[in-house]
């Protein structure tokens, strides 16, 4: 691993700015998120059973004092906060374990056992928190699961606290909002390698820890790294005032759909006068459009849900606690909290549609969209995980689309070919690289990094080039208060030092394509099919499922991989049949008759059908480059 750098003077002035300007002096987080504390687990590390560290939070000990020059001041605060671990009591029954993984686990107490809300990431974690749970609280069983929405830090880790035969048995009822499981599935599978891939940069997962390296991703410290499972909720939450009791637990849900995630909703226990806010309310401002990718969120719904929260909770209100960092509690401090939080989303939402009707990209309302005071010094919505620059260009994205509306913006070169001629304009790539060190000397890094992007696309081993815009990345990532640019910047400096990292957390799981549907599971190849390789490639494939009675007719030709349920004319080059619960060794990337027949799947017809199909399948790349061709 390469030597890091200190940070620059311009970097080093502008830390000494923000400690002057922001709030420091406001300590009321120090105290909430150590309230309640019951024990931490010492040490921290948890293994997979190969002896394999899959999380270690004692990596964070570190962050302690005041923050360095190579730490925003600000992203310095809030990873000290983010990393405090331990089993933490919300209320009297309500029991959180915090700073196991990025997400939070929270334990509510049954009449008879303990239900579970949102298990982590990897079984290895949720195993442990449950573990530190039981060992303070008694050896109660898991009655019931809940994921509050589909991303894979809130159901990933589920095995680690019960297990498919007591679901299936009905003795642990898992809850979860209307769609849930397509897109928890259609997420983690369809564009799973890329966002997987980005992800890695995102979290810094791969990253050294310390004042130099990773510090946190402002929403959690990083991800596990274990095992990723997915048990399918036996109960679907439909309705907002939708009320259920397991285990003798009262819970009312509020649906809060296309939010932080496409499903997800928030849980008030009216016996404890809590509220679970999900995703939808955290000591942060939260994602629009996460950088790993994905649909873009509606932030006016966002702020209506949470509008519909006070309403609907805000009388009996006297504790909200999240699926990330720390509690709130009081009556009136909720309400200023998720009233904050409500306006933060709104402002954002409403400003930028202003903006963009007065004729402004997504790029000029990031430079020019300030929030208010009142929001601006709020600690809640700092942009440690989400930012206003990010979250402003993904709301123009949401309404306009990627075409800014200028002509030259509409067939524009690829990134090799504008940096040959970006190169070629500025006089040749070493004439480049002594303008970007002239910048660089004088502090604009976001310069620097825009003009050495071109070099290094254009003459990728030119060393100056990759070696000063690593720099400038460097210095960027010291500067950023958002812990995900922080990461992204500094996964950026390692790929140009060091080369690829990998992708550190992969979140396609055999329980995750177990769970996909027939069509999902088609869908899902149809994606992998290399189209021009497959022009003149004809075949059809019969599938047919025994334990539904269903059939579907494969069907590939123009480089297009597509399926009907509809009766078919004439017969397929090859039918499969067998059971549903079989059908996803099809994504096993070895598809042959011997793999089939071992999951009990018969052929008919030509199997060299296989052979040609899995010829002209591309499976992605866990390991392609970012910052360079």
């Amino acid at each position: 691993m390469s030597p890091a750098k200190p940070a620059s003077p311009a970097i080093v002035r502008q830390q000494q700015v923000l400690r002057d300007s922001l709030p420091f002096h406001d300590t009321q987080d120090f105290d909430d998120v150590s309230r309640g504390l019951l024990c931490r687990r010492t040490p921290s590390a948890v293994t997979a059973a190969d002896g394999r560290v899959v999380w270690d939070n004692d990596t964070y000990d570190f962050l302690q004092g005041e923050a360095p020059d190579t730490v925003n001041p600000s992203l310095w605060r809030q990873s000290r906060l983010v990393a405090t671990q331990g089993l933490f009591e919300v209320v009297e029954g309500i029991y959180q374990v915090r700073g196991f993984d990025l997400s939070n686990v929270t334990f509510i107490e049954g009449e008879t056992g303990v239900i579970v809300l949102d298990p982590l990431i990897s079984t290895e974690t949720a195993a442990a928190a449950l573990a530190l749970y039981r060992e303070h609280r008694g050896e109660r069983p898991v009655t019931g699961v809940i994921y509050t929405h589909s991303h894979v830090d809130h159901f990933g880790g589920v095995k680690g606290v019960t297990t498919q035969e007591d679901v299936d048995a009905g003795r642990v009822p898992v809850l979860a909002p209307e769609g849930f499981t397509e897109h928890a599935v259609s997420e983690n599978v369809y564009a799973g390698t890329a966002m997987g891939r980005r992800s890695g940069y995102m979290y810094g997962a791969a990253l050294a820890r310390g004042p130099q390296g990773q510090v946190g991703a402002g929403l959690g410290q990083t991800t596990s790294t274990g095992t990723v499972t997915l048990i399918a909720p036996t109960v679907d939450i439909t309705t907002t005032g939708e009320e259920k009791t397991v285990d003798g637990v009262r819970m009312v849900f509020q649906m809060a759909p296309d939010t932080e995630a496409p499903s997800e909703m928030l849980v008030w226990f009216p016996d404890h006068r809590a509220l679970c806010a999900a995703e939808d309310a955290t000591h942060n401002l939260h994602n629009l459009l996460t950088l790993r990718g994905a649909v873009v969120r509606d932030p006016h719904a966002w702020a209506r849900y949470l509008t519909e929260s006070i309403e609907l909770f805000g009388d009996d209100l006297e504790v909200v606690f999240a699926s990330h960092h720390w509690p709130t509690w009081g009556n009136e401090r909720i309400h200023e909290y998720l009233g904050i939080q409500r306006d933060l989303y709104a402002y954002l939402h409403d400003q930028t549609l202003r903006l963009l009707n007065q004729g402004l990209t997504g790029i000029e309302i990031a430079e020019v969209l300030t929030l208010p005071p009142a929001l601006e010094n709020a600690w809640s919505t700092r942009g440690y995980y989400g930012s206003v620059s990010h979250n402003v260009k993904a709301i123009y994205q949401r309404y306009m689309g990627w075409y800014d509306g200028n002509p030259s913006s509409l067939w524009r070169h690829t990134p090799v070919e504008a940096g040959k001629r970006y190169v070629a304009l500025g006089g040749g790539a070493d004439a480049v690289v002594a303008k970007a060190r002239v910048a660089f000397d004088e502090g604009d890094y976001r310069w620097v990094a825009e003009i050495l992007n071109h070099v290094v696309f254009a003459q990728p081993d030119h060393a100056g080039a990759r070696e000063l815009l690593a720099d400038a990345y460097e210095q960027l990532g010291y500067g950023a208060e958002n812990g995900t640019w922080r990461n992204v910047y500094l996964s950026g400096v390692t790929e140009l030092r060091d080369g690829p990292f990998g992708t550190p957390i992969v979140t396609v799981s055999p329980d995750m394509v177990a769970q996909l549907s027939p069509e999902m599971l088609f869908d899902a190849l149809a994606v992998q099919v290399d189209g021009p390789r497959a022009w003149d490639e004809k075949l059809s494939i019969d599938i047919a499922l025994t334990d539904v009675d269903t059939r579907y007719r494969l069907r590939l030709a123009n480089g297009v991989l597509t399926y009907s349920s509809a009766p078919q004319k004439g017969a397929a080059d090859l039918t499969l049949t067998g059971t549903k619960r079989a059908l996803p060794v099809l994504a096993s990337g070895n598809v042959t008759p011997d793999t089939l027949a071992q999951a009990g799947i018969e052929l008919s017809g030509d199997p060299s059908v296989l052979g040609r199909l899995a010829a002209v399948l591309d499976p992605g790349d866990r390991d392609f480059a970012i910052v360079t061709p």
